[in-house]
């Protein structure tokens, strides 16, 4: 699977390989909630992996969708990987893209960025722009923020019966921790 992150950053990217610093993320947090009129559902996962190329300011960050734990009950975790998220078919969210602003990631400091690319989830691709944080240290880059996800945006329907239980608007934070390369 790094391969394939790694061959998505290549695609989004334009420095040559020798210009190129990889950090790669260890410690990825994602989290979701539905606030629903009779319901609320929290879940996390902490399998996210990626890397970030802090000289071209480019990213990928892959989601296993079976990953995601915490759920009110076993038949609601069900529901989602097999109903709603289709985890068989979509096994994976991805989120591509770059940096906007010109940011000097190789020096510490705390930055508020946007992050603009492609996000695919159910299988539906659709462009975003995500405000984050990004605080900076000599051991690498923790990057901070959170947006919604519109459920039909990406064509998961909600049945008549569970209206009331599963908000249309998924709101999602994230907390990613992309670590330096050793040194040599």
């Amino acid at each position: 699977m790094r391969f394939l992150l790694l061959t998505a950053l290549l695609v989004v990217g334009h420095r040559s390989m020798a210009q190129r610093t990889l950090f790669t993320l260890k410690n990825g947090h994602v989290e979701f909630t539905s606030d629903a009129p009779m319901e609320r559902i929290t879940a996390a996962n902490d399998a996210a992996d990626g890397i970030l190329d802090i000289g071209a300011q480019n990213f990928a960050v892959r989601i296993p969708m079976r990953a995601f734990k915490g759920f009110n009950s076993p038949l609601q975790q069900e529901h989602f990987y097999e109903n709603y998220v289709r985890s068989g078919d979509f096994p994976n969210a991805l989120f591509e893209g770059r940096i906007i602003e010109e940011v000097d990631l190789a020096r510490p400091g705390t930055y508020r960025v946007r992050a603009k690319g492609r996000l695919t989830f159910h299988g539906v691709i659709q462009e975003r722009i995500i405000p984050c944080a990004l605080a900076v240290d000599a051991h690498g880059i923790r990057v901070t923020g959170s947006f919604d996800i519109a459920l039909a945006d990406h064509n998961i329907r909600i049945p008549r019966v569970v209206h009331q239980k599963l908000a249309p608007v998924t709101r999602v934070e994230v907390d990613l921790r992309f670590e330096a390369p050793a040194q040599r």
